[in-house]
């Protein structure tokens, strides 16, 4: 057996596959509910109404894609120019401390420090992703492992800080910073409720993301570097610079997942910032097929899985394990998709 690239694709085998990919995860999802002695059919329209039954589910919904938009988006615009950037959740991690540091020890205004942290943000996360690249693009260093391996410095680094010079004094418990002046957080899109004004950063990120990559010249070279690095350096395309170029932008993306979260959400920092939205980006980008406003409603159904899951465990009493293993298998399926809406298998 081997692949042979398809020839042509058509609109039916680019989303067919796909689509069967997720009617499978959802079958993999029903097969764990009866394995946990739960109704399928029941346990599925319980993550559904916890994910959207309600005006608070919605909004809770929302508040948890904001995160994965930006991952997700990072993933998306490094994975298209063949750029394995799996350090998200590190480039995240520096883009909340730099918000920490320039909302809580420069004394800005609030109106002035929300841009200012947000543009620090980008600069930290984007420098995070730069250096892995640098040492890809001189030295010919695996950018898996360098960007894996900066995720647990990255972490390691903000425990010493929280437990040193960044440790809020009047904390008590688990180590956290300085809280945000409260002028300096983004407001809240819904009075009330925890939605902020970083989703709809998300959304015009997304949108911008898409313009840079259908638009224009940068996005062109990110497509032709992804499809053949060689063929493209031939074609005159300077290849590392626009794989540096790319990083920056990965990155800086990234980092916003983490302003957002700190700016908008919680209003320090603290270790457990991030659940794993870094790597859960990954995820995202894969059922997006990297199409940048694909990762929205990738987001959207990734984050939906787990408020639905977290709500349908308190009231089946069953574990919310079951939304990771359906998450990990629908990545899986997905790229076993990608690849079958791409070749052809054929015998000898």
């Amino acid at each position: 057996m081997r692949l042979e690239p398809v020839a042509s694709q058509t609109l039916g085998r680019t989303l067919g596959f796909p689509a069967i990919a997720l009617a499978l995860t959802v079958l993999v999802a029903s097969l764990l509910a009866m394995l946990a002695g739960a109704n399928p059919l029941a346990t599925l329209g319980l993550i559904v109404n916890g994910a959207l039954g309600s005006k608070f589910a919605v909004l809770e919904t929302l508040n948890r894609a904001t995160p994965l938009i930006f991952t997700g988006l990072a993933v998306a615009v490094a994975f298209r120019a063949r750029l394995w950037n799996i350090g998200a959740e590190a480039q995240l991690y520096a883009g909340a401390l730099v918000t920490v540091l320039v909302g809580t020890r420069l004394g800005l205004p609030g109106p002035v420090a929300i841009p200012v942290m947000a543009m620090a943000a980008v600069a930290a996360g984007a420098l995070m992703l730069l250096l892995p690249v640098m040492l890809k693009v001189r030295l010919g260093v695996d950018e898996v492992v360098t960007t894996l391996l900066l995720n647990f410095i990255m972490l390691l680094f903000i425990s010493m800080l929280l437990e040193g010079p960044l440790k809020d004094p009047m904390g008590m418990g688990w180590p956290k910073s300085e809280a945000l002046p409260r002028d300096a957080r983004l407001p809240r899109i819904v009075d009330g409720l925890r939605l902020h004004w970083g989703f709809a950063l998300g959304l015009i990120s997304a949108v911008v993301v898409w313009f840079i990559q259908v638009r224009t010249t940068l996005g062109y070279e990110i497509r032709a570097v992804g499809l053949n690095p060689e063929a493209a350096r031939f074609a005159g395309i300077p290849v590392r610079s626009v794989l540096l170029k790319t990083a920056l932008l990965s990155g800086g993306l990234a980092a916003l997942a983490g302003y957002s979260e700190v700016a908008g959400l919680k209003g320090n920092l603290t270790l457990d910032l991030s659940p794993g939205f870094g790597y859960t980006g990954i995820i995202v980008a894969m059922l997006a097929l990297l199409h940048p406003l694909g990762v929205v409603v990738s987001a959207l159904f990734v984050a939906g899985i787990f408020v639905g899951a977290d709500s349908m465990s308190r009231a089946a009493e069953v574990p919310t394990y079951i939304a990771d293993i359906s998450l990990a298998t629908a990545l899986l399926f997905m790229v076993v998709a990608i690849l079958m809406t791409r070749f052809n298998l054929v015998r000898g």
